[in-house]
């Protein structure tokens, strides 16, 4: 797996690994606009066809990442906005609670985090719910389910009105064995990215950008961090009518996989693109950036941008103040090919 370093003081010593696909893309197509990948998908990294092609047509209901059919019934808009705004309740509920001041992240990260935010916002849930947000079940959908399958058989369930997180809240009402695993199915659709993006972001940050400077503010940290390791290092659109018209290397059976991978390092729209480098932040609109989106198009934002956003503020705020650092001794860090794009392992420490 071939190697891309990161750049500063004590970063020059680090080694990011990218996946063999990761790499070959970076390797291959970077400064490219528009390139086939293989017979029927093309790739686009170009800023202004990027943009066209999103704000084309809507994303259809299996292109949305978090709310594509579950046990085939489609999830309306209306329910999942019922679903992300309890999630985003439970969230602010964590954000208003005090910092402990012995909480220990050192560890293994994303791991640590992930642990630390599941525990902070859904700790109060029955544990046939916060097992699901185990990073274990990641490893297939199949074990996913099974898991899910497991708790929705289990005698007992939540009484409505229980004092649990809203998001759990909404399992409540659930009646027969099919409605549960599907609410259980939503829980972990929306729980769960939550406490995995945060956690893998602050462990981009660290792993790219630390040590960082006392007056470098943690939004410029995760804007940057979010660059070089996009949350959404590609977005697929099936293929659409649409789609020829905007670029004619784009067939009418071609699906199109968008690449912030390549945009958010492209040498075009980025000075120096491969350093970390968060002062650019103080210049640059996150929003409105050429080819910048670590949150999806303008059109359809990712709607969990305004919960991860201050839940890694939060994290980046306790790990500065305890002066945690990535372990001397780790050179190498993997970034293995998963929907989310981050780094594997990275190891903090107190001095």
């Amino acid at each position: 797996m071939p190697p891309t370093p990161s750049s500063g003081t004590d970063r020059m010593s680090r080694t990011t690994v990218f996946t063999p696909r990761l790499h070959a893309l970076l390797r291959d197509h970077r400064g490219e606009d528009v390139f086939r990948l293989d017979a029927d998908t093309v790739g686009v990294a170009g800023p202004e066809q990027s943009d066209r092609i999103l704000a084309a047509r809507p994303a259809t209901e299996r292109e949305r990442p978090t709310f594509k059919p579950l046990h085939g019934r489609s999830i309306p808009r209306t329910e999942a906005s019922t679903v992300m705004q309890a999630i985003g309740r439970d969230v602010r509920t964590a954000l208003r609670k005090p910092v402990q001041g012995d909480v220990d992240l050192s560890g293994e990260w994303p791991h640590v985090g992930h642990v630390h935010l599941r525990d902070l916002i859904l700790g109060a849930d029955p544990y046939r719910l916060r097992i699901l947000m185990d990073r274990t079940l990641e490893l297939t959908p199949k074990l996913t389910w099974s898991v899910i399958a497991v708790g929705a058989a289990l005698p007992g369930r939540l009484r409505p009105g229980a004092p649990v997180t809203s998001i759990a809240g909404l399992t409540a009402n659930a009646t027969g064995y099919s409605d549960r695993r599907y609410a259980m199915g939503l829980y972990r659709r929306a729980a769960a990215p939550v406490c995995f993006t945060v956690s893998t972001l602050v462990a981009n940050a660290y792993w790219l950008g630390a040590p960082f400077d006392d007056d470098t503010p943690n939004e410029h940290i995760l804007y940057e961090s979010m660059r070089l390791l996009p949350p959404s290092w590609n977005i697929l659109r099936n293929a659409s009518p649409e789609y020829p018209a905007i670029d004619d290397r784009i067939g009418a059976g071609d699906d199109v996989l968008l690449l912030p991978l390549l945009s958010h390092r492209d040498p075009a729209l980025w000075e120096d693109p491969d350093a970390f480098r968060p002062e650019r932040w103080a210049d640059l609109d996150p929003d409105d950036h050429p080819g910048y989106l670590p949150f999806g198009h303008v059109s359809e934002r990712c709607w969990g941008r305004h919960m991860v956003m201050p839940l890694a503020g939060l994290l980046l705020d306790v790990l500065r103040a305890d002066g945690m650092t990535v372990d001397p001794g780790q050179a190498t860090a993997k970034v293995p090919l998963a929907g989310l794009l981050g780094v594997d392992k990275v190891r903090l420490v107190r001095p």
